[in-house]
């Protein structure tokens, strides 16, 4: 299987998060991609390529333009307003408020933030860009007849919607592999999302589409980031009425349940048929992933690769979360492995 990797991940080394009232060092951190890529070497999964250069109407053809300009200068006009810390947004449109945008950097951050604790600091936009080039460098290869890719992002995507960023993500590298493959001729397109977490962006950007299907296995949002999106009745408007599908699951699910649940996807994706899958993976379901609540352990990735494997689509695996940083590589590439029958 190729892989796509851009060195330009460790542009994003952000310092701070804020996690149990306290900034901690970030749970996504550059070693997360070192560990996958090592794991991607030493079982030779297959080539290992740098990303292509695409130009941004590639991305605004899912992200608000003006959203992405925030994006590309949101540090400097930090650091020229004297801030000494990371820019962390500490306040929104809350309920009532206006939804204006406003001029100082500080109102802008809140504007387009989802939740504080996702730092942006210097590099997090060339991150950013290089992470999202690598998802359409995956796509572009099954575009020229590749049956299946990985594209090891980094920053992951999910949680970013049109014109929010939050959960670690900035630009949905999923998102946008998806429409490409509408935007070159394909009919259908389905998304699934292993994450632990609900992928909000990705549900929020085809929630009224027919061309993308969306289906997200996550933890339960009552007790689960992002909380206020994931819920078993959000089954898509207008067009998109039936064609997006969330399984949320409580805490110490096993992988019996999750792999029902699985099952119950992958059943709905045959049915719809699509031209290609694109997979947010994400091995957060992990049983000692320390911000998740899964019992999943490495097995168990190699098996529902298989699973996922059977329904003989054109498939792309986009990365996404997994933070239990020492076993992260064995369970990505589990997923890729048990996906080639290995």
């Amino acid at each position: 299987m190729l892989t796509v990797f851009s060195e330009k991940h460790a542009l994003r080394d952000s310092k701070t998060e804020l996690y149990g009232g306290q900034l901690v060092p970030p749970f996504e951190c550059p070693v997360r991609a070192e560990h996958i890529l090592q794991r991607v070497r030493d079982v030779s999964l297959g080539e290992i390529i740098a990303p292509a250069s695409f130009d941004i109407d590639r991305v605004t053809r899912i992200h608000d333009p003006a959203f992405l300009r925030f994006l590309e200068t949101c540090w400097s006009e930090w650091a020229a307003s004297g801030y000494k810390g990371e820019a962390i947004a500490t306040c929104w449109p809350a309920r009532g408020m206006q939804l204006r945008i406003p001029d100082h950097v500080e109102g802008r951050l809140g504007y387009y933030a989802l939740a504080a604790e996702t730092a942006i600091s210097n590099g997090t936009w060339e991150a950013a860009r290089a992470s999202v080039d690598v998802a359409l460098t995956a796509q572009a290869a099954m575009g020229d007849g590749a049956r299946e890719a990985f594209a090891l992002c980094r920053p992951p995507g999910h949680h970013a919607a049109a014109d929010m960023f939050g959960g670690y993500c900035f630009i949905n590298n999923a998102a946008v592999a998806a429409q490409a493959f509408i935007d070159q001729g394909a009919s259908r397109v389905s998304l699934l999302d292993v994450d632990f977490h609900h992928g909000n962006g990705s549900q929020a950007i085809f929630y009224d589409r027919s061309d993308v299907q969306f289906l997200s296995l996550h933890g339960d949002p009552r007790d689960a980031f992002p909380h206020f999106l994931g819920y078993a009745d959000e089954t898509g408007k207008g067009k998109g009425e039936g064609f997006n599908h969330n399984y949320p699951m409580g805490p110490g699910t096993s992988f019996k349940t999750w792999g029902e649940a699985l099952a119950d996807a992958c059943g709905k994706i045959a049915h719809y048929a699509p031209d290609a899958l694109v997979i947010s993976l994400g091995v957060d379901t992990f049983e000692h992933d320390p911000i998740s609540f899964f019992k999943l352990a490495s097995d168990d990735f190699k098996r529902y690769g298989a699973t996922i494997a059977g329904l003989n689509l054109p498939t792309l695996f986009v990365m996404e979360g997994g933070y239990a940083v020492e076993e992260i590589g064995i369970n990505a590439v589990n997923v890729l492995q048990g996906f080639e029958g290995r």
